[in-house]
């Protein structure tokens, strides 16, 4: 059975800057960095995805300093080589100039929808956004403007911020969310685990909230197949079977396993599942709610 990889990322030090990609890497609890300094092309995806029958793919905003630049760059390559299919791009919504960031990305036939990082959190090393912009009266606002293009949202949040995710999404019901990474549950104590399942459930409520099943290996750097089994049963029991789709998070989770490890431990915990359920799971839905 084929795949569609709803989230990739990939990088071209020659052509594009990646300014967390240089210098001395921060510990984000990953592990050794260093390979992440290297280039992952086309070419690295494809050899990576050879024997799980790669189909389609969905990149993801790699923080490049120019985004719109990044956008270019993989209109040009998909042009060339057929990956990525969908492009889900970079934009800040609490800037001023949100506004021909998103007309610069329009420009590029494969854009379907923007991702902007959102995790706060107490502990240094787990905050990635510099600001708590669900909080922000500009940012929300700003973020309706996606419906103009029909594009959707890709939210990266840890479960304290889904109470306001789940308000975002009523606020604006004609936009498609997509929780990334599972809801990152981080927090592997009795309370963390608790409060991540409670917030997935408020959130699985919103019928136009999907979510991605992946980045498991930022989560638990030595996952096995059973640590994963309830991340991953227990978001498709909550959001059911159309709402979920599995992505590799390449080339960060290259870091802790192998693109065949990674889905082959998709493949067995959805053993049981009807033909159909995995078809979805493993492709249709990606394509469905990114449009390929």
């Amino acid at each position: 059975m084929s795949i569609v990889d709803a989230h990739h990322h990939l990088w071209d030090h020659g052509r594009n800057r990646y300014p967390w990609l240089q210098g001395e890497m921060h510990d984000r609890g990953w592990g050794d960095l260093r390979p992440l300094q290297k280039n992952y092309l086309v070419g690295d995806l494809l050899a990576d995805g050879a024997r799980q029958g790669l189909e389609k793919s969905v990149h993801v905003q790699a923080n490049a300093a120019d985004p719109v630049g990044e956008s270019a760059w993989l209109e040009e390559i998909a042009a060339e080589r057929g990956f990525p299919h969908g492009i889900v791009a970079f934009a800040d919504f609490s800037s001023a100039e949100v506004e021909s960031v998103l007309e610069g990305h329009a420009r590029f036939p494969r854009m379907r929808g923007i991702r902007q990082v959102l995790n706060r959190h107490a502990d240094p090393k787990l905050n990635r956004a510099p600001k708590d912009y669900l909080a922000d009266d500009t940012w929300q606002a700003n973020l309706g403007k996606l419906r103009r293009y029909g594009w959707s949202f890709d939210v990266q949040v840890y479960w304290q911020q889904m109470p306001a995710v789940g308000a975002l999404a009523r606020r604006y019901p004609d936009i498609q969310f997509i929780l990334d990474h599972a809801g990152m549950p981080v927090e592997r104590d009795a309370a963390g685990l608790e409060g991540w399942r409670r917030g997935m459930r408020q959130l699985a409520g919103c019928p136009n909230i999907a979510v991605k099943l992946c980045g498991y290996g930022m989560l638990d750097n030595r996952w096995t197949v059973d640590s994963l089994r309830p991340l991953v049963l227990e978001p498709i029991e909550w959001f059911g079977a159309q709402r979920c789709m599995f992505a590799s998070n390449f080339p960060v989770d290259r870091l802790m396993a192998s693109y065949d490890r990674l889905w082959n431990a998709y493949r067995d915990i959805t053993a049981d599942f009807s033909p159909a359920e995995k078809d979805a799971l493993l492709g249709r839905n990606a394509e469905r709610l990114y449009r390929l």
